[in-house]
């Protein structure tokens, strides 16, 4: 058993790069809950603005794949205490006291009930706070439909600084694709991501987009690279073979490092080289969190990738 979600995953990977994080959901009053809590305190994740209420936490179940055969996910979310969430539960302005950054997925908005009202009302408070917003797209066709994505996702668009996304996500969601790729093929076009990147900017006002690149070999083997447009330009990461261990969450790692350069200002080629390594990194380790750490993760970028034991 593994506490997670997409957020939490987030808060969990910069808790371990060294930001000081904050984690706001609504959980029943459980011992299963106090659990999650407590896994949570241990990584330094901020628990105070927890709702508590509801009668069950979301379950997921993941088959792990290997070689030819794909991993499998069954959703067990009805009812769940943060689907089953008030607008009313969540004081905004007192939450982003002396906060920064505010991330949210396409996962929380689809969860029914007056969840994207919740992430709209959260987004315009934390543009009235002067906070940078930031989203993972994260389409998940047993949330809602594609139609439904659309257009919550897309009132939810002018209010995001960075769009984290993958291209399967853009097009279900946005109905946008990279021209001259074939992601079950393993063939992708970087002038085609550029172009998709220029695309939702233009029509939803998104300054800066990043990219997941996963081209996958095998359920136990993929290439994994990113990209990141910002001001006008493409920058693309140089391209990791990962042998993979558990691969759920490597695109919130992404997020997560995404989130960490753009905080801490580094020029936009090492941005997405960072971003992708660290999320490189997760996918060697089981379950959902990155724990690699930012020395971790530089030494990757410079060119370590031999996997020797360090002693």
């Amino acid at each position: 058993i593994n506490y997670t979600g997409a957020e939490a995953n987030v808060a969990v990977s910069l808790s371990v790069m060294g930001e000081k994080t904050d984690f706001v959901t609504k959980m029943p009053d459980s011992d299963i809950s106090a659990c999650a809590i407590k896994m949570l305190k241990s990584y330094g994740v901020g628990i105070d603005n927890i709702v508590t209420g509801g009668d069950r936490l979301g379950l997921y179940y993941l088959e792990r794949g290997a070689s030819q055969r794909a991993s499998k996910i069954i959703y067990d979310r009805k009812y769940s205490a943060i689907s089953m969430a008030r607008r009313d539960e969540f004081d905004w302005k007192k939450i982003f006291k002396d906060a920064g950054v505010f991330h949210f997925t396409g996962i929380t908005a689809g969860l029914g009930g007056e969840m994207a009202e919740i992430c709209i009302d959260a987004c315009r408070e934390a543009k009235k706070a002067g906070l940078l917003v930031t989203c993972d797209l994260n389409y998940r066709r047993a949330l809602w439909s594609k139609d439904e994505a659309r257009q919550v996702m897309g009132n939810l668009m002018p209010y995001v600084d960075v769009l984290i996304c993958n291209e399967e996500d853009a097009a279900c969601v946005f109905g946008m694709s990279a021209d001259g790729s074939d992601i079950i093929a393993g063939k992708l076009n970087d002038q085609g991501y550029s172009e998709l990147a220029r695309k939702i900017k233009d029509v939803y006002g998104v300054p800066a987009v990043a990219f997941t690149l996963r081209t996958s070999i095998s359920a136990s083997d993929n290439d994994w690279a990113g990209m990141l447009f910002i001001n006008d330009q493409s920058y693309f990461s140089r391209k990791y073979r990962i042998h993979l261990v558990d691969r759920v969450g490597g695109g919130d790692s992404f997020s997560a490092a995404v989130i960490y350069v753009l905080n801490n200002r580094f020029e936009p080629q090492k941005a997405i080289e960072f971003a992708v390594a660290a999320s490189c990194l997760k996918q060697t380790i089981e379950m959902d969190f990155n724990l690699a750490t930012v020395e971790e993760i530089e030494r990757l970028m410079e060119g370590d990738g031999s996997g020797r034991v360090v002693r």
